[in-house]
């Protein structure tokens, strides 16, 4: 990809590069100088919720470069990093990287950014943003050279003798997948998310590195095209910046919030900012007094600790409005505070003086000390209501905590704490990356995994205890499924009951703070394809439909075996007689791997089985979906259905077969086949649309329940209903519904669906029904 444009390296006075790096003199390179995003200090009191906000009219001029970083006019040279570095690394690891900026400057040579600016200004300042996180030589070497294997000839192969494997495979972990042709945008964006993914559990930098890339990438968008900008800015704030958020990283998370909603919401994040401002001086004057009084408060009880007075930033304020369907006027804690202090027990302290100070909000005091959040997050938040009845929120922490707060996991180079209890970043973020390689394990394809991330990536609210006092962080709304889940898939997949407080409750009840939930197993059980309407992590959702899967194509495997081997049977052969060179041949011109994706294909209704035995024993056909097959000369073996062919088998809904009733089944591609009773009306529109018929019947010895559906009208006498109910319970059914219908005041309609073991059974509970007085008809009900 090299251009023939202009050298990247400006030209400009030479610069001395240190002793470090002496005799490599080199012209210095100009980058913008990164900073924070511009921030307003004020209040506002806008009074129309988010809703109002949704009119996206072209957003004002001044919004272009709302969100430029600070200190955009100075520029920033590589002698000047290598002047930052010697803070921290060794002289001979400063040249390495110096000499990896070379490297990279040659490489770029000719390729400009969208801006027009030469390409190796871009790297400089990724590396400028992991310098300031005081990063090892080895992550920032990766970063000057991160885009080297995505857009130039180097190969990874050559990075790994110039700068060592370690330094290749964060490189590579970083770059694109650009060799592998996909169907759609979103594919190539999953497939490549999943491979950065992956490659951050084997070493956790390589997503540092893509934060950085990304916040200056963010910080340079104004270049893109409209387009563009708004597909980066949701790609950031749907993945990037909840990833920063989920390993603690609070300043890079904020920073790209703001720069995601101004370039993706331009004209809300004005409207919002405009709200702001326009009462900035009122409530900066209460910012002023609360400060003021909690700093007196501080000296009179003679605690060292500093206080600092904030509004959240404008995403933030946003997203409250958003979750809360408030106005701005409405927002009572736009303003925060935080006191930090020395030591954990002086914390505490200073929260009695402050509720001293202020009267608490009920139900607003948070303690993240005794219990972390899943990132490592530590504070005392309290709500209080401060001057003039504005409701203020105060945090509290000492300074190792604020610099976790602000840091997450890159303080473990930051401060080298190597601190692995397990409420550290670096131990929590190792949990999260364990989970994210089972996702990947369990998840069908890369768009799959990256839902299953996105869903793992919301913040964690639920803080609940096992019976041995440990603490499970859960999403708001998540059950007890999605408890047993997180303690270990194992035991998620073979959950029964469980207990809350001691008290059983059902799977499907959703968990709230503080409870004790003891989660009860059984060897032989497994996930139900139900639990799947009401689990609410990531986690448990990828194993639930990982497990389900499993299973479904085991089922699908060794029905299609059944189907071919019943059409095979007109042949006199099974599938083990058929010639191998002819099934090879199959196999390659329908662009198979083995014959248990054939059979998987055939059970789960993609291939006629028919069509495929024909072409197996070499008579003509072909297994076209498209081509009609008649009943006659189709399926001249009717398949008997023993009820427990698991997820390939389904019975339709509309009419409810049970064993007994003359039946029939249509395909259902990916399902597998459904089966109908031969009478029921949809029949005929399924066979317009093309679905493919498949002779049925009945084994002689069907096994399990199945589900029916009767109407009982009887005279509305008290207690009708438990008498019905009892008599259907004598003759050993299990009411799964009951409805009820009131026709005239005399006359009640009861609707009952039933689990029987067929129509034999469902005539015995019919006879008996008739013999209650007050039933006055009865009828098995069709759906239409």
């Amino acid at each position: 990809m090299r251009k023939t444009e202009d050298p990247v390296v400006a030209r400009g006075p030479t610069e001395p590069i240190l002793s470090a790096v002496a005799g490599l003199h080199r012209p210095g390179l100009l980058v913008d100088a990164p900073g924070a995003a511009e921030v307003t200090p004020a209040s506002a009191t806008l009074c129309a919720p988010v809703a109002a906000l949704d009119s996206e009219s072209p957003a004002p001029e001044p919004l272009a470069n709302s969100v430029a970083p600070s200190g955009a006019d100075s520029r920033y040279l590589i002698s000047d990093l290598c002047v930052f570095l010697e803070s921290y690394l060794p002289p001979e690891q400063i040249s390495e990287c110096y000499r990896a900026y070379l490297f990279g400057a040659e490489a770029h040579e000719g390729q400009k950014r969208k801006s027009g600016e030469p390409y190796i200004y871009h790297p400089l300042a990724v590396t400028r943003i992991l310098a300031e996180m005081r990063m090892d030589h080895q992550c920032l070497i990766a970063a000057l050279l991160h885009d080297v294997i995505e857009d130039t000839q180097i190969a990874k192969e050559q990075l790994a003798a110039d700068f060592g494997e370690a330094v290749a495979e964060l490189v590579d972990g970083v770059s694109k997948l650009t060799q592998i042709d996909f169907k759609t945008r979103a594919e190539a964006q999953a497939a490549s998310l999943q491979k950065m993914l992956l490659a951050m559990t084997r070493d956790i930098r390589v997503i540092l590195i893509k934060l950085a890339d990304r916040l200056h990438n963010m910080r340079t968008l104004d270049s893109m095209s409209a387009e563009a900008c708004r597909r980066i800015s949701r790609e950031t704030l749907e993945i990037f910046a909840p990833i920063a958020n989920r390993l603690g990283i609070n300043w890079v998370r904020v920073e790209l919030e703001e720069h995601g909603f101004a370039h993706y919401w331009p004209w809300r994040r004005h409207v919002i900012q405009r709200a702001v401002q326009r009462t900035s001086g009122a409530r900066l004057e209460m910012v002023s007094t609360v400060e003021t009084a909690l700093k007196r408060v501080l000296h009179q009880e003679d605690i060292q600790g500093s206080v600092e007075g904030r509004r959240k930033h404008l995403y933030g304020i946003y997203r409250k409005m958003k979750e809360k369907s408030r106005g701005f006027s409405e927002l009572v804690d736009v303003f925060a505070f935080r006191v930090t202090v020395d030591r954990v027990d002086t914390c505490y302290r200073v929260l009695g003086l402050v509720h001293n100070l202020y009267k608490p909000v009920p139900g607003r005091f948070k303690d993240y000390i005794a219990i972390p959040k899943a990132n490592g997050y530590q504070s005392l938040h309290t709500a209080l209501v401060g001057p003039q009845g504005i409701q203020i929120e105060i945090q509290i922490r000492t300074e190792d905590m604020h610099r976790v707060a602000e840091s997450g996991i890159a303080a473990h180079w930051m401060y080298k704490t190597g601190s692995q209890v397990p409420s550290s970043p670096t131990a929590l973020a190792a949990d999260w990356l364990q989970n994210l390689l089972e996702m990947q394990r369990e998840a069908g394809n890369s768009v799959e995994f990256l839902e299953h991330v996105k869903v793992d990536l919301f913040p964690r609210e639920v803080y609940v205890f096992t019976p041995k006092g440990c603490i499970i962080s859960l999403k708001r709304g998540a059950t007890i499924v999605d408890f047993a889940y997180a303690i270990h898939s194992d035991i998620g997949n073979s959950c029964v009951a469980a207990r809350i407080d001691r008290r059983m409750a059902p799977l499907s009840t959703g968990l709230r703070s503080g409870q004790t939930v003891e989660i009860i197993t059984a060897p032989g059980a497994r996930p139900n394809p139900g639990w799947l309407n009401f689990v609410v992590t990531a986690k448990a959702r990828v194993n639930i439909r990982g497990h389900l899967k499993k299973v479904k194509s085991r089922e699908a495997r060794a029905f299609g075996k059944r189907l071919l081997n019943a059409e095979l049977s007109a042949f006199s052969i099974n599938i083990d007689g058929v010639d191998p060179i002819r099934l090879a041949t199959y196999l390659e011109d329908a662009h198979l791997r083995d014959l248990g994706e054939l059979l998987d294909d055939i059970g789960l209704g993609n291939r006629l089985a028919t069509l495929v035995a024909r072409r197996l024993v070499g008579v003509e056909g072909d297994d076209a979906p498209s081509r009609a097959v008649s009943d006659g000369d189709a399926h001249s073996h009717r398949l008997s259905i023993r009820g427990t062919e698991g997820m390939v088998v389904h019975f339709a809904r509309c009419c409810l077969p049970i064993p007994g009733d003359d039946i029939t089944a249509v395909f259902s591609p990916g399902r597998g086949i459904v089966v109908h009773r031969t009478e029921c009306r949809n029949l005929g529109s399924l066979e317009t649309k093309g679905d493919k018929r498949l002779n049925v019947e009945w084994s002689e010895k069907p096994e399990g329940e199945f589900s029916t559906e009767i109407r009982v009208e009887v005279s509305n006498r008290r207690g009708v209903l438990a008498v019905v109910a009892g008599a259907i319970a004598e003759q050993g059914s299990n009411i799964e519904n009951v409805q009820t219908t009131e026709k005239d005041g005399m006359i009640t309609d009861l609707g009952f669906q039933l689990q029987v073991s067929g129509r034999a059974h469902l005539a015995r509970i019919m006879r008996r029904l008739r013999l209650i007085q007050l039933v006055t008809r009865i009828t098995r009900v069709t759906r239409s």
